[in-house]
């Protein structure tokens, strides 16, 4: 998902992975299965079968864990805020991890096409010294707005083929 603000001095992107189901609703989920788990487990167990509340109890943290895992991965975000002398490149989950700081008139653009049509373009910024990439967990529609973001904004500085280094 890709969402831009405009203010008179600087344009902010935001680009962050698609998230089909809130934490929220991970915990319905959850409730919702845990339920008659747990109900059966018991009933179970009171049957003589205890031995299978352990089990029941692991499957559900199991899940739980799972979810919130992916929950978590799904919060990673790069904020690239362009103001009218640099790019700042923010990445991170919650708050940024890393950074980058580019002055805007040295910054170039390199798109690498995609492989696949279901693969989005590759995209880098750089400047003389350092690159980074942007958007790689983008699908393509998001990638490409991204791209269209950032062509109104920064000078393409190289725009072609792949090109793999063996090192």
């Amino acid at each position: 998902m890709v969402t831009s603000t405009r203010t008179a001095s600087r344009l902010m992107i935001i680009a962050r992975p698609n998230q089909s189901s809130s934490w929220r609703a991970n915990l319905l989920v959850l409730l919702a299965l845990s339920v008659p788990s747990l109900g059966i487990a018991i009933a179970f167990a009171f049957a003589g079968a205890w031995p299978i509340l352990p089990f029941a109890g692991l499957e559900l943290l199991a899940l739980g864990t799972a979810l919130y895992y992916v929950n978590w991965k799904l919060q990673y975000r790069h904020v690239i805020t362009l103001s009218e002398d640099s790019v700042r490149i923010d990445k991170g989950f919650y708050l940024p991890r890393q950074s980058w700081k580019f002055a805007r008139r040295v910054t170039g653009l390199a798109v690498n096409p995609e492989q696949h049509p279901w693969e989005g373009p590759e995209l880098t910024l750089h400047d003389k010294h350092e690159s980074v990439s942007l958007g790689e967990f983008l699908n393509r529609d998001d990638s490409l707005k991204l791209l269209a973001l950032l062509k109104q904004e920064i000078r393409v500085g190289s725009n072609g083929n792949r090109t793999r280094r063996n090192f």
